[in-house]
């Protein structure tokens, strides 16, 4: 089987090894190593990257090539090698040095032992088990399983997590039996038989596990949280940690600073001037609202004016008008006021919104399917559109053609 050299050493950037064997597949070749520094994809943990030799290594996996192993440190007898390296290139039966790509490796491993600290935290605070992890490009993740979760326990958890993290406990590797390692006290019980490899974090938590980790929690530099959602029937709790948790809190602050920039006051000062500005636009918007219905109903008695006076009030009267920067809620409103009147249908275009809207008073003597006049009418014109009898709506990809559709429309309303 493939040795695995960061079992023990997760800090091992180079390594000399011998290729037992080189397939192709596909476009990339297979290669099996007799012992190997790099990391497979497992457990939430992406896989490593970087170089044999010359030669780049795109993915590093377990081989399903048998049963799993019964434990992440002896496999069972007679499977000679459980780890391929994907490469981009073919490499000579020999010896060969491995090299990580270590930006890669020390963000996993300060992933992956914050993910440690923050579960261990959740259970020492309320008693919630992480049920599963997951090591993103960005950020990452945890699964608990709580009946609640309030920003205060978030907040504290994440406080007892960097109490830790800057105490700057050791984080040691061990190795015992299922049973050894419950009677030392392990947070998360298994039921693998053989010699298991936990992470045990001085005085705080020890926990199976196959991954890369630090050699110290100081080596984790800090832990943010960054956002909470309910999963299924699990609480998702999203993290960074380490490099990511400074490239975050930058990024944040660049975006304090712009925003106070742009509302002109200090950074403290921000969500009070958010505030009041949306406390403000709220009201512009209620003005905006009532200002759009007066202007409707005034139009509406324009165009309704604009009709024939010699029209009897239980005839049809169509009122057919494109108008040139109303926007679709504004012909939704004007529509309304025009159809409040008996005996009017409206067929109404904006050239700056590309939309149209076609309705009538509702239970008049000369009723028509506007809805389906309106799908008939845009189809030559590329628009899409539809609705009810009484109300339908649609756009066209042309602004320009508007006029043309209210034109036809009212024609065809005509001839019948």
């Amino acid at each position: 089987m493939t040795e695995r050299l960061y079992y023990h050493d997760s800090f091992q950037k180079e390594f000399e090894a011998n290729v037992v064997s080189c397939e192709r597949e596909g476009d990339r070749w297979k290669i099996i190593l007799d012992r190997t520094a790099f990391y497979p994809t497992s457990g939430g943990q992406p896989h490593d990257l970087g170089r044999l030799g010359e030669v780049e290594v795109l993915e590093v996996a377990d081989l399903p090539l048998s049963p799993a192993p019964a434990s992440p440190v002896t496999p069972p007898a007679g499977m000679t090698h459980d780890m391929v390296h994907y490469t981009s290139a073919a490499l000579p039966v020999g010896p060969v040095q491995g090299k990580i790509d270590w930006a890669r490796r020390i963000d996993h491993m300060q992933q992956h032992t914050g993910q440690h600290l923050l579960s261990a935290a959740f259970i020492e605070l309320f008693g919630f088990q992480t049920k599963s992890f997951h090591l993103g490009r960005l950020t990452s993740t945890i699964d608990l399983e709580a009946p609640s979760l309030t920003p205060r326990q978030l907040e504290d958890a994440e406080r007892r997590t960097n109490e830790i993290i800057f105490e700057d406990r050791e984080v040691a590797v061990r190795f015992g039996t299922a049973q050894e390692l419950a009677e030392a006290g392990i947070r998360k019980t298994v039921e693998r038989e053989g010699v298991l490899r936990a992470i045990e974090v001085e005085g705080f938590d020890r926990q199976p596990c196959g991954g890369t980790h630090l050699a110290r929690t100081g080596q984790a530099g800090l832990l943010l949280i960054r956002k909470l959602e309910r999963s299924r029937n699990l609480w998702r709790v999203e993290y960074v940690a380490g490099y990511r948790a400074l490239s975050a809190a930058r990024a944040d602050f660049g975006i304090l600073i712009q925003a106070g920039s742009l509302l002109t006051c200090a950074t403290s000062e921000v969500p009070a001037a958010i505030a009041k500005l949306t406390e403000e636009r709220r009201g512009q918007h209620t003005a905006g609202k009532k200002m759009e219905e007066r202007l409707a109903q005034l139009e509406a008695r324009e165009l309704l004016k604009k009709l024939s006076s010699g029209s009897a009030s239980d005839s049809l009267r169509i009122v057919a008008a494109t108008l040139n920067d109303a926007t679709a809620s504004y012909l939704g409103i004007l529509a309304a006021k025009l159809i409040a009147e008996s005996n009017v249908v409206a067929l109404l275009g904006s050239r700056a919104a590309g939309h149209v809207v076609f309705a009538q008073t509702k239970g008049s003597s000369s009723a028509h399917d506007l809805g389906a006049l309106l799908r008939e009418t845009l189809k030559d014109f590329g628009g899409k559109g539809g609705g009810s009898k009484d109300f339908a709506q649609g756009s066209v990809p042309n602004a320009a053609d508007l006029e043309q559709v209210v034109q036809r429309a009212q024609k065809s309303l005509s001839s019948k």
